[in-house]
């Protein structure tokens, strides 16, 4: 049998124990009267508190025992006596082990060494915990557990739960800027009968009761679009998508996004939004505007654009209206390797995509003059009608955001729509007809900015539950 079951066995005699003795193992509700953080940093000589958590270590010295106890808020000292607990309490203490959760009464101290500690006079099992705490949980061998068992990830790693924390803020913060400024947040369909708004592959779903297939939203866009038909003038989502694709440091199959829609707006007017946005989160969530991603120095300060069109051009010669034949020649002359499956014009921005992006930049970058071809949904540029009214957003290399001036002529979104040769959606054609206002909209990626606030290189580090393998 080896070590760790030899503990878990350990563990069970002390639950049958603890049974036999009349205690129930799994608690009851307890009554708290304060977490420990604000028992610590209003630390009181000699009050009465009342406190639960989990004992994170013990340490036994004759006629005394120690523990460290922790909740979500902090860490704080236990003290038992035989003294003070009596024979039949203090005997009991020998049932505990690291990992088990009680309730605890006792008066704050501090020892000689100044640390803050509850004298206890009543603890109690709340819930006894049946598998040991792995000794050793940081490196690239348990990478793999800690996303499966993201439970005793936030139990050992600190770290992690200020990563979490950090990701609750975030969104907050967002809300409330946009809260602000009159916008209404709302809720669209995940399962819909066309995926569209977005290129991706979707997942596919079947209702029973409505015999129809569906697919899980790949973006909630054109819903979106529909509400500023129907009048209202300002509205988001910070809504999960899903796409059928690969699984990388960026990419996750469930994602969070934030999708933003203003009537009356533009392009700009998304730009200026995006960068308001970011700048207000993170000084309300980190306290500052410059900020380290992977060795990177980010300067919130200092925004930049630059020019798809023009970086195509200058790294490839390829010009806005070269055909898909084209665009294979000219890269392959530039030793870009392309697969013969991979001749679509999306595809190929994909690949060229990693070469253009601005990686080296310290500071914001908005990539605009995006190709009209690609983006079905924006609205051409007055000056080069074949180039759009978009942006992409990249930070420390990551795309973060995509915007556009929403494309509200019916006519031409359906000719758009005919020429990317996928399903089309009547519906949003329809609503079109009846008159959608200019407008601007804005997609940012919730999870890739909380990798960014909280200096995290893989995706899954700020998903609390990301898609992994089936477990062998």
């Amino acid at each position: 049998m080896s070590h760790i079951s030899d503990i878990e066995k350990m563990k069970r005699e002390k639950l049958q124990e603890i049974r036999k003795l009349g205690i129930y193992p799994f608690g009851e509700k307890y009554a708290v009267d304060s977490n420990i953080g604000d028992m610590v940093s209003n630390f009181d000589d000699g009050k009465i508190v009342s406190a639960a958590g989990r004992i994170m270590a013990q340490r036994a010295h004759g006629k005394t025992v120690f523990f460290d106890l922790r909740d979500s808020t902090s860490r704080v000292q236990l003290y038992a006596g035989r003294d003070l607990l009596g024979d039949e309490k203090f005997s009991f203490l020998k049932k505990f082990d690291i990992g088990d959760i009680v309730g605890v009464k006792g008066e704050l101290f501090k020892t000689r060494t100044g640390e803050i500690t509850i004298k206890l006079s009543d603890i109690r099992i709340l819930a006894k915990s049946l598998r040991p705490l792995p000794e050793k949980w940081h490196g690239l061998k348990d990478v793999e557990t800690r996303f499966r068992q993201r439970y005793v990830d936030l139990i050992v790693n600190e770290d992690v739960k200020k990563i979490f924390r950090t990701r609750s803020r975030v969104i907050s913060g967002i809300r409330d800027i946009l809260d602000d400024r009159g916008f209404l947040e709302v809720e669209t369909p995940m399962m819909q009968p066309i995926a569209g708004g977005a290129a991706g592959k979707p997942f596919k779903t079947h209702h029973e009761s409505l015999h129809m297939d569906l697919y899980l939203r790949i973006a909630p866009e054109l819903y979106l679009k529909k509400l500023l038909v129907g009048g209202f003038e300002k509205v988001y989502e910070i809504n999960r998508n899903f796409r059928n694709e690969g699984i990388s440091v960026r990419h996750n199959p469930e994602f969070t996004m934030l999708e933003v829609y203003e009537a009356f707006s533009d392009c700009g007017g998304m730009m200026r939004l995006a960068e308001d946005i970011i700048r207000k989160t993170a000084k309300t969530v980190l306290g500052k505007e410059i900020i380290e991603y992977q060795g990177k120095t980010i300067d919130l300060t200092k925004w930049e654009k630059v020019s798809f069109a023009r970086l195509m051009e200058e790294n490839f010669g390829i010009l806005p209206n070269d055909g898909e034949k084209t665009w294979v020649k000219k890269l392959s002359r530039k030793g870009v390797k392309i697969d013969k499956d991979e001749v679509s014009r999306t595809q190929l921005v994909n690949i060229v995509g990693e070469l253009v992006e601005p990686k080296a930049r310290n500071h914001p970058v908005f990539v605009v003059d995006m190709f009209r071809e690609l983006c079905p949904l924006a609205k051409a540029k007055k000056d080069n009608p074949q180039l759009t009214d978009r942006f992409e957003l990249y930070m420390g290399g990551i795309e973060i955001a995509n915007a556009y001036s929403e494309l509200n002529d019916p006519i031409e979104q359906r000719k758009r729509f005919e020429e990317t040769g996928g399903e089309i959606d009547e519906d949003f054609l329809r609503a079109l007809e009846y008159g959608m206002p200019p407008a601007g909209g804005l997609g940012m990626g919730i999870d890739r900015l909380v990798m960014l606030f909280t200096n995290s290189a893989n995706i899954r580090e700020v998903i609390l539950f990301p898609q992994l393998k089936a477990e062998k």
